[in-house]
């Protein structure tokens, strides 16, 4: 089994979080994915805690089913070495500041001039323009700056780091898959490649979704708690007794219903529907009232049966046993050289030809080198050769 992306061979140079989580959903489904490393400049993401057998756990999952080639790009052999690779691996996905990978002799102009078919997509978290394209940043400024933190937290205590990477994994990892992908799509029309920009900021921007709409289109500015999908309304997260919590999604008026009977409230529902803040905040206090007075199991079973959009919050410990999840083979055994095999997230994606199992963990930097450059047509004197030049690792 090759998966629907086999056709697809891509030359990996990002580090840390964006890049390499869209490189592993493209390895999943079947692309051949080279990462090419710095044997100077290690990736922190490979000693990041925890570790299992020794190895970061998140280095071994987010690389899993990618070759490794250790590379001093700062060496121009090992440019030599680049440009011969993208006559193969006609993709490449990078994650350095605007202008790094020029200064490095790898620019998308310096590739495109030997494959007219290079498609060149870079992560960055600001973008090729703009007055911030040099300035640093992570995840959380991102958000900051795209306006999302200000309607994400409570008005008493502000907002709040989110658990997941947003920006970095919804703005910079899945909207660069869908730019590699669109961009493969009109390459096999025109037969010519491109560079797909993808900024972080930009994309965490675009997804404001209804808030943006509401703004842009009618002047209402989203706040913390001022809407009906960030604690502005019923649809929130409620305590237990003995202080676990319980999200309510009972939106529409049969799914209200039924949560307002269930918890022994039908006078409730009523209510639901009303776009008064201070009708909202009086439910939601009688809601929390009839929360608090049973325990988190006691309520599992009286929601588990009962399809009101009302779950239980689970700790990830839970949510790997949940029937659902199993049952959709969320998670993978991924083989390890010499160690047993390792659990980890599985793709989420779901074709009906299948997808190619797993085939190993995160390799070691540079594990692949000397097979790649084989593949290449080096021999073992002129690989010896790069050796000594320390253009590899």
């Amino acid at each position: 089994m090759s998966g629907p992306l086999s056709s697809l061979k891509i030359l990996d140079f990002s580090t840390l979080l964006p890049g390499p989580f869209a490189s592993l959903l493209l390895a999943d489904m079947g692309a051949e994915v080279l990462r090419v490393e710095s044997p100077t400049r290690m990736d922190l993401v490979r000693v990041l805690p925890p570790h299992d057998g020794g190895t970061s756990t998140s280095h071994a999952y987010l690389n899993r089913n990618k070759r490794s080639i250790a590379l001093d790009l700062k060496r121009p052999e090992a440019v030599e070495v680049v440009r011969q690779l993208v006559s193969e691996y006609d993709i490449v996905l990078e994650q350095f500041r605007p202008g790094v990978m020029d200064k490095l002799g790898v620019g998308y102009e310096a590739l495109k001039s030997i494959n007219p078919r290079l498609i060149y997509v870079s992560i960055t978290g600001y973008g090729q323009s703009g007055p911030y394209r040099d300035r640093a940043g992570h995840d959380i400024n991102y958000l900051a700056l795209a306006g999302i933190a200000s309607y994400t937290g409570r008005r008493d205590s502000g907002p709040l780091p989110l658990g997941v990477q947003l920006a970095d994994l919804a703005g910079g990892s899945l909207h660069g898959v869908i730019g590699l992908l669109a961009a493969v799509v009109q390459r096999q029309a025109t037969g010519v490649g491109q560079q797909v920009d993808v900024s972080m900021t930009d994309c965490a921007f675009s997804l404001h979704g209804m808030a943006g709409a509401g703004y842009l289109g009618a002047g209402v500015e989203p706040g913390m708690e001022n809407q009906a999908l960030n604690g502005g309304s019923f649809y929130d997260y409620y305590r237990t007794r003995d202080g676990r919590w319980f999200s309510v999604g009972s939106l529409e008026p049969q799914f209200m219903q039924q949560f307002c009977a269930a918890i022994g409230r039908p006078e409730l529902a009523a209510r639901g529907l009303s776009q008064r803040p201070e009708d909202q905040r009086t439910l939601k206090r009688e809601i929390e009232i009839e929360f608090e007075k049973r325990d988190f199991a006691q309520w599992c079973e009286v929601f588990v049966e009962l399809d009101a959009c009302v779950e239980p919050m689970l700790p990830l410990s839970e949510a790997v046993q949940h029937p659902q999840i199993k049952s959709r083979g969320l998670v993978v055994e991924v083989p390890r050289e010499g160690l047993p095999a390792q659990s980890q997230l599985a793709c989420p994606l779901k074709f009906s030809e299948g997808l190619p199992p797993p085939r190993h963990v995160g390799a070691a930097v540079g594990a692949h080198t000397a097979e790649v450059l084989t593949e290449l047509g080096y021999d073992a004197e002129q690989i010896a050769a790069l050796r000594r030049a320390k253009a590899l690792g």
